[in-house]
């Protein structure tokens, strides 16, 4: 992603810090809805270097942390920035500290911060209470704070609408999960730098998907309200987007109103079916979060809010392995050695 060092303006003289992110697939699929064929894709974030988007942000806010002169960088996480904070942090040389809600990381995330070496400190609580404990604590300590309110996180990310726009032009659409709102707001940034360096002739509509139990920015968007209602004790099982009190909602609902686009909410079942249905039957593993781009495709195609003749791209945020747990619960066929033989020689 650095090949787009030129608009990331970080000083000519900072040393940045990298694992080789982003250069993600962009997956052609075939579309369900039949017809169209080569206007699907999905943009693989899962194969950045801790396995989701953020490690785009992360790298340019670490760079940023070293150049300023910080030693220790700190977030509030549902648990990919964890894991990204602590694998940049390690290779800048920097400590890293993650608040984390109890119980509410999934596995594979909080064994990445682990690894990496980060400190942890458990909140009892949602996200939304972790990152509240950790901006009081930023102001009476020297942390760097790497959530998506920093804006070098956002100077990152947008370079994911630069390789859309290098790979297959301007689509019609750019679907993708909402949880704090920073992604969604990045990418419509990225697109519009390019318009206004002439780069671009036009712009794509976004499309936010949230979780049903954790929707403040849909109910906020479908009702024409200024400010969302946020919500106390979300609930979904797509953990990367279980946020109540988005810290970027202003700039995610104007991105999608500038954009002329819209927002929906899907059920922990329509997640988990689109899981599954891109794991099996386009042999792509996303966790939950992920899922719900593709869950909220399904539902704008079959309400006749996107047509099969648009050119699409799903944002996948994160690769499966970060909820193994999830992954695991979907349903196995299993054999013994006798059921096999049958199988194997055309049984059921």
């Amino acid at each position: 992603m650095w090949r787009y060092r030129e608009l990331i303006p970080v000083p000519d003289d900072a040393e940045v810090v990298s694992l080789s992110e982003g250069g993600t697939p962009l997956i052609p699929l075939k579309n369900p809805g039949g017809g169209g064929d080569g206007n699907l894709y999905l943009k693989f974030e899962g194969s950045n270097p801790t396995g989701s988007f953020k490690d785009r942000g992360m790298t340019v806010a670490v760079t940023m942390a070293k150049y300023l002169g910080a030693e220790v960088v700190a977030c509030a996480s549902t648990g990919n920035t964890s894991a990204s904070a602590a694998a940049y942090a390690a290779r800048a040389g920097l400590k890293s500290l993650v608040f984390l809600p109890r119980g509410g990381v999934a596995k594979g995330k909080l064994a990445q911060a682990i690894l990496h070496g980060a400190s942890l400190l458990m909140i009892d609580g949602s996200f939304d209470d972790a990152l509240r404990k950790l901006l009081q604590i930023s102001q009476k300590h020297a942390i760097y704070v790497v959530n998506s309110l920093n804006p070098w996180r956002i100077e990152g990310q947008k370079t994911l609408a630069f390789e859309i726009a290098d790979e297959v032009g301007v689509p019609d659409w750019v679907i993708l999960p909402v949880g704090n709102g920073g992604n969604i707001s990045a990418i419509w940034k990225g697109f519009k730098e390019l318009e206004s360096f002439g780069l671009i002739e036009k712009l794509p509509k976004l499309a936010g998907v949230q979780a049903e139990g954790a929707s403040p920015l849909v109910k906020a968007f479908n009702s024409g309200k200024e400010e969302p209602e946020f919500v106390d004790k979300p609930e979904t099982i797509a953990s990367a987007i279980r946020i109540g009190k988005p810290v970027n909602w202003r700039r995610a609902l104007r991105a999608v109103r500038e954009s002329g686009g819209v927002m929906v909410s899907v059920t922990d079942e329509e997640i988990l079916k689109a899981q599954k249905q891109l794991a099996r039957t386009y042999g792509i593993g996303v966790e939950p979060a992920s899922a719900a781009s593709f869950a909220g495709y399904l539902k704008l195609l079959e309400e006749g809010a996107i047509q099969n003749e648009n050119k699409v791209v799903l944002v996948g945020t994160g690769h499966a392995l970060k909820d193994p747990d999830t992954s695991a619960s979907h349903e196995v066929m299993t054999y013994t050695v006798h059921d096999l033989e049958e199988f194997l020689n055309g049984g059921d």
